[in-house]
């Protein structure tokens, strides 16, 4: 054991360009995944078959459809952006993942929603 050598773990390179490449795919992801969001919510509840969730918005996709899409479309771009532009710090990344996690979720959401009522109208469940 020499006195003189410090033994300090490998360090790995953290925000090269590659995983900055990565990030911004999946930033990406979150807007297209949100766009998605907003437009089955439209279709569902236009047609009457749900209610929008979050009470803040509920009369705005009722009476709006088009205020309803930009609002959705711009809180989320502007998030988006803001967490882009902190890509550097863990947490933001860490936030950036969730939110590409959640609509993710929610998109499977509405497309179990869409099947049960596709196979509803071909009768098959």
């Amino acid at each position: 054991m020499s006195s003189g050598s410090s033994s300090s773990p490998p360090s790995f390179p953290v925000g090269t360009p590659e995983h900055f490449r990565w990030l911004q795919g999946i930033v990406k992801a979150v807007l297209v995944l949100n766009l998605l969001d907003a437009l089955f919510t439209l279709l569902w509840v236009r047609s009457g078959l749900a209610r929008e969730a979050n009470p803040l918005i509920d009369q705005l996709v009722n009476e709006n459809a088009v205020g309803f899409v930009l609002f959705k479309v711009g809180v989320v771009g502007l998030g988006s952006w803001l967490l882009w532009r902190r890509r550097q710090r863990p947490i933001a990344v860490i936030a950036i993942v969730a939110a590409f996690l959640v609509y993710y979720l929610v998109l499977l959401y509405h497309l179990q929603y869409a099947s049960g009522l596709v196979r509803q109208l071909l009768g098959i469940g």
